[in-house]
């Protein structure tokens, strides 16, 4: 029986390409490197920037990483799982597929860097067993969101979906800023308080229901408004915003904000039968929100949900489409609505992008800024100058 294997791993050899640990290294940067062992073995420990596809799955998978039969492709595994991965790679139509002689062991005994994940426990990879079938997911795609930080700009219509899905999804911290309190006319839409929550801060209220959800995840609650003064101090610990305030001047004072400190928003808006989703970077790639709307309309052209009504059932789509655009940044998977406008019609269920750009002439975020600091923003929403209201 072993003397059989050896023939056949040495017909295996003879058919595909090795190359050393060191030719390995010098190419890592252009190639899709493919580490082909076990989700166990990879786990505890990996070649940067390699994707985990087990030979088991090599066939079924590997088009989602690449279908083009001439990516330059470079396999590893142990000692024998590289040649036979190539070799599988080779009969599927790969051109240019190349595997590290011994393996993943070659690459340490060479003392090459490696890299291994945020461990999980006994519990987490039972929680979140259905995300590690998952490749884009994974226990690497896991242990992101776990170490995630995300602070949600309200706990309403909004906040309220998005932040139940990704306590759920597992990530690790959420931060909840809202200073209302619960009121009866919430519940229609409102998913994380019930009717004995009423009267009570809706930040405590999100709290309790997001930790009875998900025990691991910790809940950070703010029961205070956002204003210039604290709001760089409440965004400062964390890698993602969700706004789903309803005010204008808390959304020009959060993009504000955000650029200062190059923080990415996801941000979704609601009317009616109505929402829309983006993700502004908030970085110099941009766009910012004042590149779409360097001014607030007129207060009668932008109707609160107070005045203009909303449909209970909208802001659980678009705040499950928050949600699902940090999961993705977080990740790094997938095309998220960086320069993209997604808006949504409940009516005709139909959903429409628009691509936005960033304005070199912005305020913010353009190429010379005029608005280096945190103004007042319930001032000039109202149409006051900074001026008239130093003035003042």
């Amino acid at each position: 029986m072993g003397t059989s294997f050896e023939t056949l791993m040495e017909s295996v050899r003879s058919e595909v390409r090795g190359i050393s640990a060191e030719e390995a290294r010098q190419r890592i940067d252009s190639v899709l490197l493919l580490d082909v062992r076990e989700r166990e073995e990879y786990a505890g420990g990996y070649i940067e920037g390699a994707e985990n596809l087990s030979r088991g799955f090599l066939e079924l998978r590997i088009e989602t990483l690449s279908n083009d039969r001439s990516t330059a492709i470079i396999v590893y595994g142990d000692e024998n799982q590289g040649p036979l991965a190539a070799r599988d790679l080779q009969g599927m139509g790969y051109e240019n597929v190349d595997y590290i002689e011994g393996g993943f062991d070659a690459w340490v005994e060479a003392g090459y860097p490696v890299q291994q994940d945020r461990a999980l426990s006994k519990a987490e990879v039972h929680r979140y067993s259905r995300h590690l079938l998952v490749p884009e997911v994974g226990e690497k795609g896991q242990g992101k969101l776990l170490d995630a930080k995300v602070l949600m700009v309200g706990a309403g219509g909004l906040g309220c979906p998005a932040a139940y899905y990704l306590a759920a999804a597992g990530v690790g911290t959420l931060g909840i800023v809202d200073a209302d309190v619960v009121d009866v006319t919430n519940l229609q839409r409102q998913i994380l308080h019930g009717t004995s929550d009423l009267g009570r801060p809706k930040a405590i209220s999100a709290r309790e229901t997001l930790q009875d959800l998900n025990p691991g995840c910790k809940v950070v609650p703010y029961v205070e408004y956002l204003n210039s003064e604290n709001v760089m101090d409440v965004i400062a610990d964390y890698d993602i915003v969700v706004n789903g305030c309803d005010n204008f001047p808390t959304r020009y004072m959060v993009n504000d904000a955000c650029v200062f400190a190059r923080k990415p928003i996801v941000d979704g808006s609601i009317f009616r039968f109505e929402g829309q989703v983006t993700i502004y970077p908030c970085d110099l790639e941009g766009p910012c929100y004042r590149c779409l709307y360097p001014e607030p309309p007129p207060a009668e052209l932008a109707p609160s949900c107070a005045d203009a009504g909303v449909l209970g059932v909208l802001p659980g789509t678009v705040g499950l489409i928050q949600a699902t655009e940090v999961v993705k940044l977080i990740l790094g998977q997938g095309d998220p609505l960086i320069g993209r406008l997604l808006m949504y019609d409940a009516l005709a269920m139909s959903f429409r992008t628009f691509k936005i750009r960033r304005d070199p002439g912005c305020p913010v975020c353009g190429d010379n800024p005029e608005i280096t600091e945190l103004i007042d923003y319930v001032a000039f929403c109202s149409g006051v100058t900074q001026q008239e209201a130093a003035d003042d």
